[in-house]
């Protein structure tokens, strides 16, 4: 059994009993999210901590697109809604990364692979080693974006 899920579910029953409505909507579509992911597939499954985290940072990048897609479509409130049930989320996933830290890691990633000279074509072989390594602490879309900014 996850420890982040059972983690998840107590904190559910604390804010029910709090009358925390806000925060037990998340945490119950965040319930929701992870059961939908154990009956995905032929089997059932019980999720890890580590599947857990990936459900987790799945909803909270939703959350931040659809914060974004709010505010482009002038919809104030609703961006604000997307934005509370991000900051609930948030507090379950690991410390995030800075822009600096994603620097120093693809730096060192393309030192490794001896990419440096090889421009756009080593992107695949850069990703492979520092995706690992920012796996649920980064964005992918950054560290992407940090890679073709150092690889052009």
């Amino acid at each position: 059994m996850s420890a982040l899920k059972d983690q998840l579910r107590a904190d559910l029953t604390t804010s029910m009993k709090a009358r925390d409505t806000e925060r037990s909507g998340t945490l119950r579509m965040l319930m929701t999210a992870i059961g939908n992911a154990e009956v995905a597939g032929k089997d059932r499954v019980e999720l890890d901590d580590e599947q857990v985290l990936a459900v987790l940072t799945t909803e909270a990048k939703k959350r931040r697109e659809a914060a974004v897609a709010f505010d482009e479509g002038g919809r104030s409130e609703m961006a604000a809604k997307e934005r509370s049930e991000l900051e609930v989320i948030v507090t379950y996933l690991p410390e995030q990364l800075t822009s600096e830290e994603i620097a120093d890691i693809v730096t060192k990633a393309v030192e490794q692979t001896g990419a440096a000279g090889e421009g756009m074509k080593a992107m695949g072989k850069v990703m492979g080693v520092v995706s690992p390594q920012v796996k649920g602490r980064a964005d992918g879309g950054a560290v992407a974006a940090e890679v073709r900014r150092q690889l052009a």
